[in-house]
């Protein structure tokens, strides 16, 4: 059993854009729908192919911070302002399965570390085709809309 999509979306999703200056309804759903897709919306959240909510790689978390955060002090630390304070420099990847928002914000900088152009909120397969591109590129977009159907409804039941 995992999150339910509304609480998820309010408790951490939108905090968690809003904190970072990148909130949109858009920005929302995308995210919403990766864990959906990635993890069932936090029915499991650990496996080999990544850690938490969304699933992220170690590699992916790693390279993120070296390339993309690393280019960007203040927004590094912001970032870093999310995870735990003792507990990331021991195990920083496990933040990502224990730290909803830390790995919400990881999540959303993997997007735009792509340079993705959202589409609309309720274009699930404008967000589908993302979803690939950035978490799963062997995944189908199918494969995100049946996730969504699955565990999220429709968005007017989570907005």
């Amino acid at each position: 059993m995992g999150i339910a999509a509304c609480e998820l979306r309010q408790h951490v999703i939108r905090p968690t854009l809003i904190y970072l200056g990148r909130h949109s309804p858009s920005a929302e759903a995308l995210l919403l729908g990766a864990a959906a897709c990635q993890s069932g919306l936090g029915s499991a959240l650990d496996d080999c192919h990544g850690h938490g909510l969304y699933r992220i790689a170690e590699a992916s978390h790693q390279q993120l911070w070296d390339s993309h955060l690393a280019r960007d002090p203040d927004l590094a630390s912001q970032v870093r302002g999310l995870a735990s304070q003792h507990a990331f420099l021991a195990a920083p990847h496990l933040e990502l399965t224990v730290n909803l928002r830390y790995a919400t914000a990881i999540a959303w900088m993997l997007i735009e570390a792509q340079n993705s152009v959202l589409p609309e909120a309720e274009d699930l397969l404008g967000l589908a085709h993302i979803w690939c591109q950035v978490f799963h590129p062997q995944g189908r977009p199918r494969d995100f809309i049946d996730a969504w159907k699955r565990c999220i409804g429709t968005l007017s039941q989570v907005a």
